[in-house]
């Protein structure tokens, strides 16, 4: 009759020093996290391989890499350390969670920021906090909980939600439309000043809509980077602008905006809510995906990507 009898664990500092060096690829960088010095971090790593029977790590002379073996543990060893987090914190009556945000500046201005209270309400456990940074927050090492990026669905090590396709269509204030006149078809746009006109958008634009791109610039030359910016440029009467228009219901709506034509451009890309495989049964970032995936559902965002069913989830742990 089998022993029911539960195989020892590996010391918890050998299972700590692996976790820390699979997120970050490097003895070195664990120990740093830790406070250990690289050599600790191996020994440690070596007494777990000598537990589990296997090498967990492929030693180059320019790093390490984890086996395949190692790439499993590492998942598993994430999510039982993750769990130990939360249970300690419970046991300490300290299970609030701040959960650290980092966003798309226009995704975070016009869609995230304006509905952020109602997941505060629902969850009053969870205190938020939004970082608009150009730089990708690094979600292994924790500079962050989630993150909202534009891209494919594919980052090593993270798991992706689908939120919504990008797509774009020219926009107008009402003072320019008084100056110049609402433009009668998509050729028209080309004798008319435009907002960061060597955004390639444009020419994807014109594309669609059956159109000449414009061989010249009329007026100056500008990149502002963000739709956030841009948005302003336009409502200023700067000139048309490429932007997206379920960032921009709001003044569509209060006519700050005007929306000539229904030809809408997509790009290759997509955005996405993704966050660390190993976290991805962490309460308040269970909480926050559920919320936002509702969110966009009501604006009629997910639809999942072009090669995908609704819904789409990718996960990458490569």
């Amino acid at each position: 009759m089998p022993s029911s009898v539960p195989q020892p664990l590996p010391p918890l500092a050998a299972i700590r020093a692996f976790e820390a060096a699979a997120r970050h690829q490097s003895f070195t960088r664990a120990g740093e996290e830790l406070g250990m010095t690289q050599a600790a971090v191996s020994y440690q790593i070596r007494l777990l391989e000598d537990r589990v029977g296997v090498p967990l790590f492929r030693r180059r002379p320019r790093g390490v890499t984890l086996t395949a073996d190692g790439a499993r543990l590492a998942e598993r060893a994430g999510e039982a350390l993750e769990i130990l987090r939360q249970a300690f914190a419970e046991a300490r009556h300290q299970g609030d969670e701040t959960l650290v945000i980092s966003a798309l500046a226009t995704f975070a201005a016009h869609l995230l920021a304006p509905r952020l209270g109602h997941f505060q309400i629902a969850h009053p456990e969870v205190t938020t906090r939004v970082e608009v940074d150009h730089r990708l927050a690094d979600l292994l090492a924790g500079e962050a909980s989630v993150a909202i990026r534009a891209g494919l669905g594919e980052w090593p090590g993270l798991r992706a939600d689908f939120l919504m396709p990008v797509r774009y269509t020219p926009m107008l204030s009402p003072s320019f439309v008084a100056r110049h006149g609402l433009p009668a078809t998509p050729a028209a746009l080309s004798d008319l000043p435009l907002v960061d006109p060597d955004d390639p958008g444009w020419a994807q634009w014109f594309a669609t809509a059956g159109a000449m791109a414009p061989t010249s610039v009329k007026g100056a030359r500008s990149y502002l980077g963000t739709q956030l910016l841009a948005a302003q440029a336009v409502i200023a009467g700067q000139g048309a602008g490429l932007l997206t228009p379920v960032y921009f219901l709001d003044q569509l709506a209060r006519d700050e905006l005007i929306q000539p034509f229904g030809i809408l451009a997509e790009d290759a890309i997509s955005i996405w809510l993704v966050y660390p495989e190993r976290r991805r049964n962490a309460p308040a970032v269970r909480a926050f995906r559920d919320w936002l995936l509702g969110e966009m559902r009501s604006l009629g965002m997910r639809g999942g990507p072009a090669d995908g069913p609704a819904g789409d989830v990718r996960s990458s742990s490569s």
